[in-house]
């Protein structure tokens, strides 16, 4: 059997294998001479296409990321099959825009991002982790990413945004629930990938998508009432930035963009904490080194966690015109899939990737997307945010580590940790 033949990145089992599995069959694809063309899955309800190719090597990745004209963000960047118009309306957020639209869409939400704002932020993360941390300090060891590791990003980013507190499980378990659809313990549905028919039977897609397009439209609902209110009586919160002034965003594109932060924003950091506090115990000499000099090693550390954890797995282009990269022909209309993950891993690139190293440097890693127009916009934020969180774990259960292994969410999107044990 080839290699090619016995690795299908559109398989949901495949993205239920252990850790090791996947990571060495990504290895395997590096070591071909060109990317794998891998077949759609047909979804019922959703027009599919023939497949994608998997760039997996950082070369590849890198250079379609830079090369926006040709490796197009449009019609969708987030979604294998194009997203119908009743999904994009909540998830067409400005990952899935090309210039001039998501240059203006950019430009506007950036005031999220100010020097000013960050400085405030800096204050509400502290306030935030401290809380945190307290709270888990009375209650005892017990699940890292209920406990901790969720609550900061979707609090700091409600917050910021001025969502009130009664609101913030919810947001959280919505979050969960368009990021996991596949996942029996957040969709509700229990498939057995096992079989063939199973994984996009007609009965359970249905279910999930309903559940999916519940999730956002509650999210947006809750964004655009904001918005609404924030335009009657602005209070200096990110929402009255964002929609008074001669440049604002729609009521929709609030929606959206609301979506977009909290997900990406929350999801991503609370797995590349956990991640961090897995990796940082398996790696007991890189926790003493940490530990001993926090301020001088927690930007390479930070650096580490998301190159090695990889938070986000992969996103999708569109080639808009005929094109050669890397000896590989390219035609208009063909999709690619960015594998982060694997361009992560890459050998050509990385002495010894498979090793976690705090201090590697040079470490051109691209988990917050490759270089362009659309590397993450909340990438400061989201180092922050993980800085101050190791701060005051270290700094309030010094003896902090993990207690077995994670339970990982199944998802082909987001290298996601549902569960994990710790003491302290």
């Amino acid at each position: 059997m080839s290699v090619t033949a016995a690795i299908d990145l559109s398989s949901i089992p495949f993205w239920g294998l252990p850790q090791a599995e996947r990571l060495d069959a990504f290895r395997r694809l590096r070591a071909l001479d060109r990317p794998v063309f891998v077949k759609e899955n047909k979804i019922p309800f959703i027009r599919h296409g023939a497949g994608y190719y998997a760039l997996v090597r950082h070369a590849d990745v890198s250079e379609a990321s830079r090369n926006a004209g040709i490796f197009s963000s449009e019609p969708t960047a987030n979604s294998i099959p194009d997203m119908p118009r009743w999904l994009a309306v909540y998830f067409g957020s400005m990952i899935n825009m090309d210039d001039p639209r998501h240059a203006r869409l950019r430009r506007i939400v950036s005031r999220a991002f100010t020097p000013r704002v960050l400085a405030k932020m800096e204050q509400d993360l502290q306030r935030a982790a401290e809380e945190i941390v307290g709270r888990a300090v009375k209650e005892g060891p017990g699940d890292f990413v209920t406990q901790i590791a969720a609550r900061l990003p979707v609090q700091v980013i409600c917050d910021m945004i001025g969502i009130p507190a009664k609101y913030h499980d919810m947001v959280l378990s919505r979050t969960n629930m368009i990021l996991a659809n596949a996942d029996g313990e957040y969709s509700g549905i229990e498939v057995d990938y096992s079989r063939q028919d199973a994984p996009f039977g007609r009965w359970a897609t249905a279910r999930g998508l309903v559940k999916l397009l519940r999730a956002g439209h509650e999210l947006s609902a809750l964004a655009q009432r904001l918005g609404r209110e924030r335009r009657r009586n602005p209070t200096g919160d990110l929402t009255s930035l964002l929609v008074n002034g001669e440049e604002r965003l729609t009521t929709q594109e609030l929606g959206s963009f609301f979506i977009l932060l909290v997900v990406a924003g929350s999801e991503t950091t609370r797995n590349a904490i956990t991640h961090g506090l897995k990796l940082l115990t398996d790696n007991p000499g890189q926790r003493e080194l940490l530990t001993g000099d926090f301020e001088t090693h927690i930007g390479g550390a930070v650096e580490e966690i998301i190159r090695y954890a990889t938070p986000v797995i992969q996103f999708r282009r569109t080639v808009t015109r005929d094109h050669s990269m890397n000896g590989q022909d390219y035609k208009k209309g063909d999709k690619v899939l960015l594998f982060y993950n694997s361009a992560n891993r890459d050998e050509a690139v990385f002495t010894d990737p498979d090793v976690f190293d705090i201090t590697r440097s040079p470490n051109p890693h691209v988990g917050f997307g490759g270089p362009g127009p659309h590397y993450c916009l909340g990438a400061h934020l989201a180092r922050r945010e993980i800085t101050v969180m190791f701060r005051e774990l270290f700094g309030r259960m010094p003896e902090i580590r993990s207690d077995g292994e994670p339970d990982y969410l199944l998802s082909n999107f987001v290298n996601g940790v549902k569960h994990l044990r710790y003491q302290f």
